[in-house]
């Protein structure tokens, strides 16, 4: 790949600047959608707490079904085109919604293919767009990207469901949708006009099973990796089960308004804005892994204050609760997912990417489906209050992990290539949740 131009400032990078803005918009979108989905779900088409909670799991079942695959092809091709193509797709799917509400033709499977299709564009887009910020900025640059993308991100996230509040009370809930859909063309015209250059290397006609190998063998020789990826399985499928079900709580258990739920929500996310920025300098003040180890010490004891919330000021509790989950889960992945970038091998990281997306995401769709089960069999609180435990049961596996004797994330300089990869070449990640390892 060819070296980045280096800069004083990122916000100088026409570049960056343009993936920052085209990711942000999109995020915004995004964010809008995940409150819109069920809002639309739950008030236009009276959907149960399973049909709810289905479209979580739906959104995220392309992982599980191309995930590995996807890595091999994604380190094969150009990562912008990727990027393109993934994007475009999702403004088809999304802006399907509007369409089939206005035709007369909107229902609960209508919705959720609609969600099924965004979600196998955002596998693609995923990898792709994580193995391309290292060609746009320098490996000296890695971190103070990543913290002005996941801080943006973690922006958007607050103001996306605060503004699907307001469309769903001014113009109903089909609306946010549609943003969603324009927010992926606008990303799509950011992406186009990207001119940093990647240098792909020729891997001649292997097969995609040896490539595929390649990348969980390296995860499978490596403690760290597979301790990150295994303490994210376990949160991500804390994190959706409880997220899948956490607007149903608002509006049928709590009596929360439309408008009232995005307020909450967006509220909740202004955490995770502090969390990037705090985590890179809790990072340079005590140690990479250490901060990381706080940061997921703050999220999983935060979440179980969630579901003591009550009607009225009693909301104030699931507030802080989501402010203290976001800080801690946008903070830890802001540092793992640096790590990762400098610590794997660039050739290898869309499907080392893969590999640990394909367990730790593959957690989401079971842990919204579990919390549609649940939420319908003991109740939605009782089965947020069973998503908190299982949160504190990652953060467990993490303080047993090589990590809680290390200052500092180990570097790929450490560890020499050669002793990763036999001869015979065998082998995530907030929301939603945590990224994956």
């Amino acid at each position: 790949m060819t070296e980045p131009r280096m800069t004083d400032n990122l916000w100088r990078d026409r570049n960056f600047r343009l993936i920052w803005t085209g990711e942000t918009v999109s995020t915004l979108g995004s964010a809008v959608a995940g409150t819109s989905l069920p809002l639309v779900a739950l008030l236009v088409l009276r959907a149960s707490t399973f049909e709810v909670a289905l479209l979580t799991a739906v959104a995220w079942v392309p992982w599980l079904v191309v995930g590995l695959p996807a890595g091999a092809w994604v380190d094969r091709w150009r990562k912008r085109r990727v990027m393109v193509t993934c994007n475009a797709a999702s403004v088809v799917a999304f802006a399907a919604v509007p369409v089939g509400y206005v035709a007369g033709w909107l229902t609960v499977p209508y919705l959720l293919c609609a969600a099924l299709v965004g979600g196998f564009a955002k596998v693609f887009f995923s990898l792709a767009y994580r193995s391309y910020v290292p060609v746009i900025v320098t490996r000296a640059q890695l971190l103070e990207a990543n913290v002005k993308l996941q801080g943006s991100e973690s922006a958007a996230q607050v103001g996306g469901p605060g503004l699907a509040g307001l469309l769903a009370a001014v113009a109903g809930p089909v609306a946010g949708v549609l943003a969603d859909a324009v927010s992926f063309g606008i990303s799509v015209l950011c992406l186009r006009y990207v001119r940093a250059k990647e240098t792909l290397k020729p891997r001649g006609n292997r097969r995609l099973r040896t490539e595929i190998a390649e990348g969980i063998g390296f995860i499978a020789r490596d403690r760290y990796l597979r301790s990150l990826i295994g303490a994210a399985a376990v949160a991500n499928l804390a994190l959706d089960g409880y997220a899948a079900i956490q607007v149903v709580f608002l509006v049928r258990d709590l009596g929360t308004g439309p408008g009232a739920v995005g307020v909450v929500l967006a509220i909740a996310e202004v955490g995770g804005v502090a969390g990037a920025p705090l985590a890179a300098r809790l990072g340079k003040r005590v140690g990479a892994a250490r901060a990381f180890l706080l940061c997921e010490a703050l999220a999983a004891p935060a979440m179980l204050l969630g579901p003591f919330a009550t009607p009225g000021a009693g909301l104030t509790v699931f507030v802080l609760s989501g402010m203290g989950v976001a800080a801690g889960i946008v903070g830890s992945n802001v540092l793992v997912g640096t790590f990762r970038q400098t610590y794997c091998p660039p050739e290898l990281f869309g499907r080392i990417t893969a590999s640990s997306a394909v367990v730790n995401y593959g957690t989401i769709p079971l842990g919204a489906f579990l919390g549609g089960v649940l939420g319908e069999a003991l109740g939605v609180r009782e089965t947020m209050l069973i998503m908190a435990g299982v949160q504190l049961a990652s953060l467990v596996i993490l303080l047993k992990s090589p990590l809680r004797r290390d200052k500092d994330f180990p570097t790929a300089a450490a560890r020499p290539l050669q002793s990763l990869q036999p001869p015979h070449q065998p082998p995530p990640a907030a929301r939603s949740g945590s990224s994956p390892g």
